[in-house]
Parts: structure tokens; sequence; C-alpha cells
């Protein structure tokens, strides 16, 4: 009679201790998704990441396999998969690492990650900065009025201007880098039937699907099946032509697919829920930000958006975030890689608030290391 296999084995904690690894974080929610902050130009920081531009950093980060999921021990890698990770993250975290801007011309800049890796854009975590920056006094911000956070992401130079109202943050406009809507009306097969994708890049890709096309609506109780028609959608298209961006492999490939349907119109503009699902299933909890300029984009060459209208847009959990186009702003210096191209300027209003500090810190003797995720 052959035995049972075992059960595999936790790895052996070392038989002498190493360092106890520490990361503070400042973690703060965009419209109910979380980010969570971590100032790489802080003293002791565990980790360094060389490159002269946010974008390099990005590219270092995620590296050679492409994923940036690899293990490397003692890189900034780690860190990431330490906070994202469980039992200190989950698998719908959010955050992003502070490093130093390209130029004087911006406060910061930011590499954001996920569970799966890196990415390009996040309009959510952009607002979420913002409020950071005015919050910990890091940019001086008057106690009523506005004040502007210039931040470097790997998709270009982004602004968050930040709204002050009796010494309190009560909200932030995220300005992205141009929309470009890149193809219309791409047939996907997908599980669920077939459905028509329209792409955009908003800092990232973007695909945007109607969910009735697929039966579905944008709920709760139909979030396996969303989250099942992304993943489906996302592998549809990977080597469509419209996924590709003229800055490179950096900025190309659908990073999310953002399944929507209307709801009711106010009474002057466009009114619509979504679901956003991207890297590997992970579910937007907010509007999502870029994605919101990806959606301006396509209405607006629709003629469904005009001059001082906007879009409300909502998330899965009910959440708003107001969009509209800036037809006659200008992009302004580092607002896009070379070759981008003319693009539609776009701004999304949200709210961010702070909802912890943390100290997280690594055992030497945890057989779980930097953790696990189910």
């Amino acid at each position: 009679m052959t035995p049972e296999p075992s059960a595999p084995r936790p790895p052996r904690p070392p038989s002498a201790p190493q360092p106890r690894q520490t990361v503070r974080t400042v973690d703060y929610h965009t419209a109910g998704e979380p980010f969570r902050i971590v100032d790489t130009t802080d003293p002791g920081f565990p980790a360094a990441l060389p490159g002269d531009t946010v974008a390099e950093r990005c590219a270092t980060a995620i590296g050679p396999g492409g994923s940036g999921t690899a293990p490397r021990p003692g890189e900034l890698d780690d860190v990431r998969r330490l906070l994202v990770q469980e039992p200190r993250g989950h698998a719908g975290m959010y955050g992003g690492f502070v490093v130093p801007p390209d130029d004087d011309g911006a406060h910061f800049g930011v590499l954001f990650w996920h569970k799966d890796g890196y990415s390009t854009a996040c309009g959510h975590g952009t607002m979420a900065l913002g409020a950071w920056a005015v919050d910990s006094g890091r940019v001086p911000a008057p106690d009523q009025g506005d004040v502007e956070v210039r931040i470097d992401v790997p998709s270009g130079r982004v602004t968050a201007t930040v709204h002050r109202d009796g010494g309190r943050t009560t909200g932030v406009t995220f300005r992205n880098v141009p929309a470009r809507v890149t193809a219309r009306k791409v047939p996907v097969a997908t599980t669920l039937g077939l459905a028509e994708a329209d792409l955009a890049h908003a800092g990232a890709c973007y695909a945007s699907v109607r969910a009735r096309d697929l039966g579905l609506d944008v709920t709760r109780a139909s979030l396996p099946d969303l989250v099942r028609a992304g993943r489906e959608v996302r592998a549809a298209l990977a080597t469509h032509p419209g996924t590709w961006h003229p800055g490179g492999p950096l900025l190309s490939g659908v990073y999310g697919v953002i399944l929507h349907e209307e709801l009711p119109d106010t009474p002057f503009d466009p009114h619509q829920r979504n679901a956003t699902v991207f890297a590997d299933g992970q579910v937007d909890r907010s509007p999502c930000g870029s994605g919101t300029s990806a959606r301006l984009a396509l209405l607006a060459q629709d003629g469904r958006l005009g001059p001082g209208e906007d879009l409300l847009h909502e998330s899965v959990v009910g959440t708003v975030f107001t969009g509209r186009a800036v037809p006659d702003a200008d992009p302004g210096p580092g607002a896009g890689p070379a070759g981008a191209g003319d693009g539609l300027v776009t701004e999304v209003t949200g709210t961010a608030y702070r909802t912890g500090e943390h100290t997280f810190t690594l055992d030497p003797y945890d057989a779980l290391g930097p953790g696990f995720l189910l």
C-alpha cells in the first residue's frame, strides 16, 4: 500500500537571528479603495531602487520577467510582498512607494503596486497621495482654498489639487496624463458570450465592455462573474494592436477591464456604474481614477460629454467620482512619454481619508516570511 504524500513543510527559520525588517506606512482609502503609502526617502528604508526617473525605477522593479513578482530577497519587491500579502495585507490591497521626482517640477514621484506587481498609473492613489502630502505638511497648504501637488508617475506627470475648508482636506481633484482612444468595438469572445470592447490609454490601457452584453449587472452579487469576464477580456486582447502604446512596453498591454452599465442621467450629465477588474482579477472598490479618464475619452468621442459636463461615475460599492474633460488644457512638461501624441486632458474629483499609520515588522524566525495570498 502506497503511503499518502505528506503535506509540505514550511521553511525552517534561520538558526541565527537576522536583522528584523521594519517598514512604516500611512494608509488612506479613496472612495473605498485602499492605498498604503511607503516613503522610501525616509532614512533606514530597507531597500534601494536604481534609476534616474520614476519610469526607469518602475521598469527596474518589474524586472526582466515583466511581472515584478519574482522573489528577490533584500530588494524592493520583498517589501511590496510583505505589505500586500496576508497576514499584513490582503489580495485587494494597493499602495505606492514614494521616490524622488524626475526633476524639480514635481514634489515627489511614486511607484504604484498591487498584489501582482506594479502599475503605471493610479488615479485613486494619486488622490490619496495629494491628501497625504498636505495632511502631513510635506506640501504646505492654506486652511482655506486649493493647493496643487505635482507627482511624477511611470506614465508621466500628474497633479492632485487638494481642496481645503476650515483647515481640513475636503476633496482632491486628479488631473491625469492625456487620454487617447485607440480602438472601438473590438469583438471579444468570452465564456459568458460575445462582447465588444473599446480601448483607451489613460496612463494605462483600459478595455471598456458593457456589462449587459454579457448578461451581467454591476452589483456585488455579480462580482464572481464580473471578475471572470474581466480576466477573459484581458487575455483575449493581449496581442491587439490597440493595446500598444508609443511610449513602449512599460505602458502597453491591457491593465484593467471596465465593465460598465448606464444609470439614469442626471439633469445634464451622464451617469454610469462600473466594476474595474485589473491585474489578475483584482477589483477596484472605487470607480477607478485613471479608468474614469479612459471612460471620459470614450464618452467625449461619442459626443455624450460636452464642455462643462461631468460624468457621475459610481463604483460597485456605491462610492462616486465626478469626471470631466478639460479640452483647452495644456498637458504641460512631463505630462506623458515622448511620442504619446495628443489626447484629452481629464480631471477626476473624489475624497480620500486616512485610515491608519502602521509599523510592520518581519520577525526573522517567522516561517511564513513575507506572507501568502489566498
